[in-house]
């Protein structure tokens, strides 16, 4: 069996949490309907931004189940990583058996160094313990959390060796230079964590964006995948993106989906995040969030 293929624009959507730290799964379904309302092809949950290195695995499982139930498993690819395999190989099997589009696999990130062959064997193991729940898997390459870089040569190793299961990459490295490298592997989506970069996804061979600030503005990231020679919104886009990104992501993501839904519960965050304060100067956030009330 052939895993699917994913492409376009993906929210790397937050989990809103209550004070005492359980989530809070009515608004969380209610923004990942938002999202994909507003544009989002997909939707990637319990990643980078879902703080799902900071959640139990009951937690994980939980809102794993929840949300296929309400948005639809073809519609969201799910971080499955840790640093155990065991662990890693029962998200990623409750990944297949609920129906998701993919799973966003984490490289196993304690030890350091490790090499390619050790990388290589890990996720052999990862791919030959599923052999009968294939569900498209997808690197995660985020070295400044990680500590480790997925070269290019693993890479087009894995996907040789497993080319109906390793489908692609996530890249939250930031260098587009890498990036562009690793979409020169045949049948290797990559998609670059900014927006800004949909507007050369057709030149640079990009299968879309993952992205924790589509969650402001799906809408001007779905137009930019559309129509990549759209100078005005790759403008709004890059602006968004620098704006928010000048604080602390997480909290500030979680800030101004708070302001959109009224909801504040959407500002709490698992330690060790902290809650976005008037130390971060909140009232850059809160004029974006008053523009994109103004335009709706």
């Amino acid at each position: 069996m052939t895993a699917a293929k994913i492409g376009g624009v993906i929210a790397a959507v937050p989990t809103p949490l209550t004070a005492n730290g359980t989530i809070d799964t009515d608004a969380f379904l209610e923004h990942g309907r938002w999202c994909l309302a507003k544009g989002c092809d997909l939707l990637n949950v319990l990643g980078t931004t879902g703080e799902a290195n900071s959640l139990s695995f009951s937690q994980r499982s939980a809102l794993m189940a929840t949300a296929v139930k309400s948005l639809g498993g073809n519609r969201m690819m799910v971080g499955t990583g840790t640093p155990d395999l065991d662990t890693t190989i029962a998200l990623t099997r409750q990944a297949y058996e609920l129906g998701y589009a993919a799973a966003l696999i984490l490289p196993p990130y304690y030890y350091k160094p490790v090499q390619d062959a050790g990388l290589f064997a890990w996720f052999a193991k990862v791919i030959q313990e599923m052999a009968e729940t294939p569900i498209a898997v997808y690197l995660y390459n985020f070295p400044q959390l990680t500590g480790i870089e997925f070269s290019p040569a693993l890479a087009a190793k894995l996907i040789q060796m497993f080319p109906e299961r390793i489908r692609g990459a996530k890249d939250s490295s930031g260098n587009l230079d890498y990036a562009r490298q690793l979409a020169q592997i045949p049948d290797f989506a990559v998609f670059p964590s900014n927006e800004a970069a949909l507007a050369s996804a057709d030149k640079d061979n990009f299968a879309g964006c993952i992205s924790a600030t589509v969650n402001i503005d799906p809408q001007s990231s779905a137009r930019l995948w559309k129509n990549q020679g759209d100078s005005t919104t790759l403008d709004r886009v890059r602006h968004l993106r620098q704006a928010v990104a000048a604080h602390p992501l997480i909290p500030a993501v979680k800030y101004l989906v708070s302001k959109r839904t009224g909801n504040a519960i959407w500002g709490n965050v698992l330690p060790p995040n902290l809650k976005i304060s008037e130390t971060e100067r909140l009232d850059t956030l809160d004029a974006i969030a008053a523009e994109l009330a103004r335009v709706g």
